[in-house]
């Protein structure tokens, strides 16, 4: 007799036959320039109960290009697995060919390249289409929202988060949880959740003053589907008042409270839950740990850490699902739900090529009504790249050097620091960058550029802080993005070594001279928590300094040395 483990590891045995072939067929059929919105879309029905996850999509409505990080180191008992494994070693993980449309998707390597034949990514216009699709096939399938929506663009930030609120109510989500949506404020959120048509979700938000779960937000929603009695338990983000300004929501706490969350899993299932998903933004390596602890739990659908994986990873019964970031992928499981368990699944991430994905015409319209307003300042011109311009990556990403570089010249600073943020679209060389594409990698609410005094060893505090918000080997410790990306500076960082001794060779790379400890140097950066921070906003500097230059070119920052990986 099968187990229900055998079962749902032959489920995963499926899951990466049809992802391997599917990525193969595509390699294929794009050589043969036939590759259609039908192929993306086609799908194998299965089993009973059908979910649909989007994560992260930081207001990015329209088509966008992204690349996929170079670097992205894991610690612990994560190290070399799956989210941590990049580039030629990431396909031939997953038997992807090279030159594919999922070596474009999935992968860094030859991004510009691909870029220009393959096209851009996303737009919530063409997500639609796929959500559309799905719901065809399954009128009732769950769409869920990671979160991490209502955050990341000119039009966000002008609007408080309405333009996103409009258009994905235009997509009729289920359910979402939450993460940068609290950096609107306290007051803003709980304005837009009241008026939700969908459940608002995070067991794991708390009354700071009572330190009981918050009456703003629920625990976990019920759904009948397919037959199934489905549970969804929302978990935040749990470190929100250490990655983010608390002063903008002093009335909640976070955590990730997993003895709750176990509560939560118990009390659903005593309630006759059939399938319990947790709709998380923890981050990938946190709900795996997380899936270790809690048991009954079937689906994790994970997000915050923006990994696309075309297989989800089991641990014990629990399959954990990443659907990347910024509209670039729709994953739809389909469950197999009898006597009350998930037997089995089938799965497929969906990569949104905006060139092939037909988009829908009512999403669209509300998307260009929400841009309409502002579209003279979205489209100004502002200058031009030679360089590559992208974000992911543990230590630099070239938009961050164009940052570190402007706020050094425009803020007459010895040294910079840009925050760790995984945000932000990319542009391809030769393209000019207009002022949606500053504000889609420096908008946020609380974006002053700061222009301080700090001695080299605080320097080397604020690193060693960061880089164990990074590079804990618990998972549960890891409580930031990125490493602080540095301007003006190099160092040394040595992965294997513990908080206080990972960082080294400080440097001061104008004069070559090594970063004396007592001696105080002059420091620029935004995104400070502390409140009363005064200074331009970043977004300001940015284009000041791009202004002047005309055209920008990034060299490669070699300033990180990086050992013990």
């Amino acid at each position: 007799m099968i187990s229900r483990r055998d079962f749902l590891q032959v489920s995963m045995a499926a899951s990466a036959l049809v992802g391997a072939s599917g990525f193969g067929n595509w390699g294929r059929l794009a050589a043969q320039q036939s590759l259609t919105q039908d192929q993306l879309l086609q799908f194998d029905t299965f089993g009973n109960v059908s979910l649909i996850h989007v994560t992260d999509i930081h207001a990015q409505m329209k088509p966008i290009y992204f690349r996929e990080p170079e670097m992205n180191i894991g610690v612990g008992p994560n190290k070399g697995d799956v989210p941590h494994v990049t580039g030629a070693d990431f396909r031939k993980l997953y038997g992807i060919d090279d030159g594919s449309p999922s070596h474009y998707a999935l992968t860094y390597n030859d991004f510009s390249a691909l870029a220009r034949e393959y096209g851009k990514v996303g737009g919530l216009d063409r997500v639609a289409t796929v959500i559309n699709a799905i719901r065809a096939e399954r009128p009732d399938a769950l769409l869920l929202d990671g979160g991490d929506t209502w955050h990341g663009s000119y039009t966000c930030y002008h609007t408080q988060g309405q333009d996103m609120v409009n258009v994905m109510n235009a997509l009729k989500p289920d359910a979402m949880t939450f993460h940068w949506e609290f950096t609107l404020g306290s007051d803003r959120v709980r304005e837009i959740v009241e008026g939700l048509p969908f459940a608002a979700m995070g067991q794991n938000i708390f009354d700071a003053e009572w330190n009981e779960p918050s009456e703003d937000f629920k625990d976990y929603q019920f759904f009948e589907r397919g037959g199934v009695k489905i549970a969804v338990i929302g978990q935040a983000f749990p470190y929100m008042p250490i990655a983010n300004p608390g002063w903008m929501f002093p009335e909640y706490s976070f955590g990730i409270r997993d003895e709750r969350m176990q509560e939560m899993v118990d009390e659903v299932r005593g309630q006759g839950a059939e399938l319990v998903v947790v709709l998380s933004h923890n981050g990938f390596d946190v709900d795996k740990k997380m899936a270790g602890r809690v048991t009954g739990i079937d689906v994790i659908l994970s997000g915050h850490t923006h990994d696309a994986l075309p297989e989800p990873v089991l641990v014990g019964e629990t399959i954990i699902v990443a659907s990347g970031s910024n509209g670039k992928f729709v994953s739809r499981v389909d469950l197999d739900v009898r006597d009350g368990r998930m037997m089995g699944f089938r799965h497929k991430l969906i990569p949104i090529f905006s060139d092939v994905i037909e988009p829908d015409a009512e999403v669209a319209a509300v998307i260009d009504e929400q841009r309409a307003p502002y579209l003279d300042q979205l489209t100004e011109v502002i200058g031009k790249t030679d360089s590559l311009l992208y974000r992911r990556g543990n230590f630099n990403g070239s938009w961050d050097d164009l940052i570190c570089d402007a706020l050094l010249s425009e803020r007459e600073a010895d040294i910079a620091m840009s925050p760790g943020v995984r945000w932000g679209p990319s542009i391809l060389p030769g393209q000019d960058i207009t002022r949606e594409d500053i504000w889609n990698v420096t908008t946020m609410t609380y974006g002053k550029a700061y222009r301080s005094e700090m001695t080299g060893e605080f320097l080397k505090v604020i690193l060693e802080d960061v880089g164990d918000n990074l590079f804990n080997p618990d998972p549960y410790y890891q409580q930031g993005g990125d490493m602080v990306r540095i301007g003006g500076m190099g160092y040394s960082i040595d992965i294997s070594k513990p908080q206080g001794e990972r960082i080294s060779d400080l440097t001061l790379l104008k004069t070559g001279e090594a970063i004396d400890p007592a001696k105080t140097y002059v420091v620029a950066g935004w995104a400070s928590v502390n409140e009363g921070t005064e200074g331009p906003q970043i977004w300001d500097v940015v284009e000041n300094h791009i202004r002047k230059q005309g055209t920008v070119t990034v060299a490669p920052n070699t300033s990180v040395k990086v050992t013990g990986v």
